[in-house]
């Protein structure tokens, strides 16, 4: 049976929590890797810790959105951490996209749909006509034109999005309870994983208070049903 795969967020500017947060969500029932947002590694110390870790599935949240020479020249600059994923908005435009792929290596390449922070009053206070569904799919399709390796998607849009992308499929706003905090489509592990979701990303549920009753607070409800 395959274990469940899990990115812990370590949204922090200290390396103090970062330590805190490795040495005490280790699991041999779940997979998990680590994230780290604009964040930690704009935080002082914060590369440099990344790039001394070791025997870490490592995640850099960097959600680069800009014209295709800088996305390129991003992903070069932090090829010396070696991380196994990275993530782009699919909003910076196929071209940005296939720029990234061709010089990422090893790396996986991460296509960023619609944050889960947005609904369809958030898009359209931006400017989208479309709603979020028909948004997203659009965005996956571009994701698989461009061969990217993984595409990040709200649990509640995976079902549309394997239709199209073929891949992993990453979902954050992923919740224990109803506090949503800021995210607007969340939804538990359980669901994501039933959705199809290859690997979720948590944090604050796991990152707050006791970190190790928090793991195994989600390894009871994955194992619940």
């Amino acid at each position: 049976m395959k274990k469940n795969k899990i990115f812990v967020a370590c949204d922090t500017t200290e390396i103090k929590k970062a330590k805190q947060i490795l040495n005490n969500t280790k699991s041999n029932k779940i997979t998990i890797g680590y994230k780290f947002g604009l964040e930690f590694i704009n935080s002082k110390n914060g590369r440099k810790f990344i790039s001394k870790l070791k025997n870490k599935i490592t995640f850099l949240d960097l959600k680069i959105n800009d014209i295709p020479n800088t996305c390129l020249a991003t992903v070069k600059a932090v090829k010396d951490l070696q991380v196994n994923y990275i993530t782009i908005h699919i909003s910076s435009g196929l071209e940005s996209l296939k720029a990234v792929k061709k010089v990422s290596g090893k790396t996986k390449i991460v296509g960023v749909t619609t944050l889960t922070s947005l609904d369809n009053k958030s898009l359209k206070e931006i400017g989208y006509d479309k709603k979020i569904n028909s948004l997203v799919i659009n965005q996956a399709k571009l994701a698989a034109k461009a061969k990217l390796d993984a595409i990040v998607c709200s649990a509640k849009e995976v079902r549309l999005v394997k239709k199209v992308f073929k891949k992993e499929i990453i979902t954050p706003g992923i919740r224990f309870s109803a506090n949503k905090n800021d995210q607007k489509r969340v939804m538990s592990p359980v669901e994501a994983y039933r959705n199809g979701s290859d690997w979720l990303v948590i944090g604050r549920p796991i990152t707050n208070g006791n970190i190790k009753k928090n793991v195994q607070k989600l390894i009871n409800h994955l194992n619940y049903d």
